[in-house]
């Protein structure tokens, strides 16, 4: 295992970035494969071998361009063969069909591919003067096999780890919810405060928990090891008998069923067993969030012998310090274990809460028992044991519609011409990588671990499904149906008039739920005048714009130009010949509906006054998705909810795919929240408890000269308790 580890070490200078990955395909079946190949990125050139070059002149089997239209999306963990991998897509935004899949093996890795494959489409046309859909009729990404440049003096990918592992600040300037009342094994212990109880005094029934500690390990190690539900857990998580994956839904988030030891438990208390819905990401600083809560599932019903306890939220946050050789470690439970009240006392559970999250304890001191090994083989075959047997075969199509089968057909048909006809990032697929892999070596610690695991046993050879299983199970992912349901979900109601701009009520007193209000500007940190040299921000004072609308619509597609429809609060402006210019963020959210969340703002001076939104207004989609930031914030709700989202401002156009609209009067950015695994999972957690949240957010451009500073927010929003049912339905 360690010579792999060793083999798969990625190399960096400046400017260039080599190593191996995995290209992840279909074939005409349908069915995913994986190949191994060594890629080189040199300036905003991706190239591939089958070998590691040897020759500064050995020419690449496959080369790319990457300019500014190629993004990068990370697709999370997928199991291969006997391989975890994390998957990450480069995809052309004019060409859904354009798209490379590629998988590294550990999350760091791919986390340093994304960022360099990012930097370097910007790098050579960070801000084309021509219209971005002009780029289609150019040819997004220009392929050539050309002849490699010397290589340079390589170092270790591994020592840049550095760079990245010091905490980010948040943009949110909000109080602590927690508050300690001990310490214990080495562990800071926190309670979550209500509102009503700043002092921390008083417990609930169920109260949230959190152990607090440091870890002798990268960030990266723990990582692997806390999402572990093979045997090795018992080594450190003594609450856990045995745990299987029962739906892996994307490379972010799966279902997973725990059983409990009862030896820990009280006297007389039968076992317990969780059924969570768990989602993980890593931040830019390289931290770790995994996130669970309870759902129902029809394929793992309540278990004869065990009482299935309920999480109400939960989770790990594992921050690295110290140049990432030491980490943060929080873990956090709050947890109904399903007792007679007469029969345990509300300190009782509280007490078997707090032994929960004291399993820090034990993950600290055997790391510390194993410092200087290497904990890969944590990484155990949970995906090889889920109840669903396409994980094995592989048969999980990019997308789960059936046109999109039909698509792949015509994409395999178009990779078996001639190389001087194909012109897209599937040229770094060839053909021929179907029947040629590189070997991997020998067998490992790993292998025997997915030999023994119950689902390998019985199951040796792979089974080739018959054309009509093949035709059934596309069915069935064409039909897209939702295994699980969260415990909270709700309803959609079937209201249809509505007035654009107005279907959700504006209460400035926030005392009414499913409302809005105009939010603090100084509750946000933006760029002082001076950034540029102390990095420092500021609150800011106050807003470009004044927010004057919000909708809130439900819709069974998207619903894009808001702003443009007749009869909107938008058009009624325009029809007045007004010089009022509106800005439209309208955040589209799949659920159950598309829900779309739209907030409307107003420039009441001239455009050409405010030269940076001026030049946001008129550039490029390109120059739009560098500069549009947004700053959420989570004032009131759950705690699971609040580190999904977060308070740290992010770069929405790198991040989710946007479409601007430019019309007469207005700016509209139709943002797809589902563009995204990490987002989507964000969402489908929010949504599970959106009417228990108070949500704000502030939207502004990025300053990045001294010209250009300091940042000023364009408009904030307060979001009180919305309701999906309330949302206004969209015919």
């Amino acid at each position: 295992m360690k010579g792999f580890c060793r083999e798969m070490e990625m190399t960096q200078t400046d400017g260039r970035m080599e190593g191996w990955l995995y290209t992840i395909r279909q074939n005409r079946f349908g069915l995913q494969f994986s190949r191994k190949r060594y890629f080189v990125l040199l300036n905003n050139t991706l190239t591939s071998f089958k070998t590691v070059p040897t020759d500064q002149n050995e020419e690449p089997d496959r080369s790319a361009s990457l300019d500014c239209c190629i993004r990068v999306t990370d697709n999370g963990r997928e199991s291969f063969h006997r391989k975890i991998l994390f998957i990450f897509t480069l995809y052309n935004t004019s060409n859904d069909l354009d798209q490379l899949k590629l998988g590294a093996s550990s999350p760091e890795e791919a986390a340093k591919w994304i960022r360099s494959i990012q930097d370097a489409s910007q790098k050579e046309f960070p801000f084309p003067d021509c219209e971005f859909v002009s780029h289609a009729e150019k040819g997004l990404v220009k392929l050539d096999v050309s002849k490699r440049s010397r290589r340079k003096n390589s170092v270790d990918w591994t020592n840049f780890s550095s760079l990245n592992v010091e905490t980010i600040a948040p943009d949110v300037i909000a109080p602590s919810p927690w508050k300690i009342f001990g310490c214990q094994n080495g562990l800071r212990l926190f309670k979550e405060a209500k509102d009503w109880d700043s002092r921390g005094r008083h417990w609930d029934d169920h109260p949230a928990i959190m152990a607090v500690g440091v870890i002798d390990g990268t960030s990266e190690d723990i990582f692997n090891t806390l999402m572990s539900l093979g045997p090795m857990r018992s080594e450190w998580d003594f609450c856990f008998y045995q745990g299987s994956t029962v739906e892996h839904l994307d490379g972010h988030t799966d279902i997973i069923h725990l059983q409990l030891y009862s030896d820990w438990l009280p006297w007389g208390m039968n076992r317990r067993d969780l059924l969570l819905r768990r989602y993980w990401r890593r931040e830019d600083d390289g931290t770790y969030v995994i996130l669970c809560h309870s759902v129902y599932h029809k394929k793992c019903p309540p278990k004869k012998g065990y009482v299935r306890a309920c999480v109400k939220s939960g989770g790990y946050v594992v921050t690295p310090v110290n140049k990432g050789k030491q980490s943060l470690v929080k873990h956090m439970v709050a947890i109904d274990w399903r007792s007679w009240n007469l029969y345990m006392r509300p300190s009782s559970a509280r007490s078997i809460t707090i032994r929960v999250v004291e399993r820090v304890a034990a993950l600290r001191e055997m790391f510390k028992a194993k410092q200087g090994h290497g904990f890969t083989e944590f990484v155990s075959g949970e995906f090889m044991e889920t109840k669903s047997c396409l994980s094995k075969i592989n048969t999980r199509p990019l997308k789960t519609e059936a046109k999109r089968f039909d698509k792949e057909l015509v994409k395999a048909e178009e990779m078996e011409k001639p190389f001087s006809a194909r012109n897209s990032l599937m040229d770094l697929n060839d053909a021929s990588d179907e029947f040629f892999d590189v070997p991997e070596p020998e067998s490992s610690e790993f292998d025997s671990l997915i030999d023994n695991s119950p689902f390998s046993q019985g199951h040796s050879q792979l089974k080739i499904p018959s054309p009509a299983g093949i035709v059934k199970k596309l069915q069935d992912l064409a039909i897209n149906k939702k295994g699980y349901m969260d415990l909270q979900e709700v309803g959609i109601d079937e209201n249809n008039t509505f007035f654009y701009g107005a279907t959700l009520q504006k209460d400035p007193n926030l005392t009414q739920p499913c409302s809005w209000a105009i939010g603090d500007p100084s509750t946000f940190l933006i760029r002082g005048d001076n950034y540029l040299n102390d990095h420092q921000k500021v609150k800011a004072k106050g807003t470009l714009m004044q927010m004057i609308g919000a909708d809130w619509i439900s819709s069974d597609k998207r619903e894009d130009d808001l702003g443009g429809r007749l009869g909107g609060l938008v058009q009624e402006f325009a029809a007045k010949g007004g010089p009022e210019f509106f800005f439209i963020v309208n955040i589209q959210v799949p659920g159950s509906a598309m829900y779309s969340l739209a907030l409307y703002y107003m420039l009441k001076t001239p455009l050409e006054e405010h030269p940076l939104l001026q030049s946001f207004v008129n550039g490029d989609d390109a120059y739009r998705n560098s500069r549009f930031k947004l700053i959420p914030h989570i004032s009131k709700g759950s705690w699971i909810v609040k580190q999904s989202v977060g308070k740290k401002a992010c770069l929405v156009g790198q991040a989710l795919e946007v479409r601007y609209t430019r019309g007469k009067n207005y700016l509209e950015l139709d943002i797809d929240v589902g563009s995204s695994t990490v987002a989507r999972g964000v969402t489908n957690l929010v949504l599970g408890y959106l009417n228990n949240l108070v949500i704000e957010m502030a939207f502004l451009i990025q300053a990045n000269t001294a010209e250009e500073l300091p940042e000023l927010l364009l408009g904030t929003c307060r979001l009180n308790y919305l309701d999906v049912s309330k949302s206004v339905k969209e015919r």
